[in-house]
């Protein structure tokens, strides 16, 4: 698969956008790809963790404007329905996945990186929401995720006005976890992911699903989550090897069960 790199290091499944030429923007085999890795992922016990990264100088710009305007509305329905697919199945695996942004961050890859559980990015990246600039709106999911980041004021001034935002910005707000040096950023990236690698995957799995759906859930809705979810975790091999961690002051080591 040409227009995605799939490699892995141990535990972690590494998804490269691989269009630099074009800024990554997505293709058809680029999407669908992302897709099927990501329900592959979800059935796979030996992977733990994901990180989606672009090559080249920029993580993605989203939609290709070099095709723009030669689809038609049947083949722009089909191309945004594959991408929702991308995005819910990103949402359905119980695993964490991380973003790794450097350049440019813009339109759906804005919003695939926004899809992600935990973004990185180089100090000198920009995100920017560049659908107005071509009389769209957002696809992907951006006009979901971004409100419950930032809020809605300041999320439609973002899709309005298209305006770069830069990632010093985005982690003041709260939509970026950890920025670092641009030469640093697959390093740290790494780092995290193999962290994350090492800790309790259902427990990770189990408070995904939570948090996510907490978004449309009621407070109650919320607690009787929890209390389910409490039950099942006190059952795993994970939380049994964590007390006795504890108890014998070492690191737990977990492994996933």
């Amino acid at each position: 698969m040409t227009d995605l790199i799939v490699s892995e290091d141990g535990p972690v499944l590494s998804l490269t956008l691989n269009r630099p030429r074009a800024l990554n923007a997505f293709s058809a085999e680029m999407v669908e790809g992302l897709t099927a890795n990501f329900r592959d992922a979800q059935k796979r016990n030996d992977v733990r963790v994901i990180v989606v990264s672009g090559a080249g100088k920029s993580f993605s710009a989203g939609g290709d404007v070099k095709t723009m305007g030669e689809a038609s509305s049947a083949q722009v329905y089909d191309h945004v329905g594959k991408l929702n697919e991308c995005i819910l199945a990103m949402q359905e695996l119980e695993k964490p996945v991380i973003a790794a942004v450097h350049g440019f961050a813009a339109g759906a890859g804005f919003n695939l990186a926004m899809a992600c559980d935990l973004i990185v990015a180089a100090q000198d990246s920009q995100f920017v929401l560049s659908f107005t600039q071509v009389g769209l709106i957002s696809d992907g999911g951006g006009s979901y995720f971004l409100p419950r980041i930032i809020g809605s004021h300041l999320a439609k001034e973002w899709f309005f006005l298209a305006e770069p935002i830069p990632a010093t910005r985005a982690h003041e707000l709260g939509l970026v976890n950890r920025l670092v040096p641009a030469d640093d950023l697959e390093e740290e990236t790494m780092r995290l992911a193999r962290r994350l690698a090492n800790g309790p995957a259902k427990a990770y799995g189990m408070m995904k699903r939570i948090i996510d759906s907490s978004l449309n859930s009621t407070l109650n809705e919320v607690l009787q989550a929890e209390r389910i979810a409490q039950t099942m975790m006190v059952a795993t091999e994970d939380h049994l090897e964590g007390v006795q961690a504890f108890r014998e002051k070492r690191a737990p080591k977990f492994h996933g069960r």
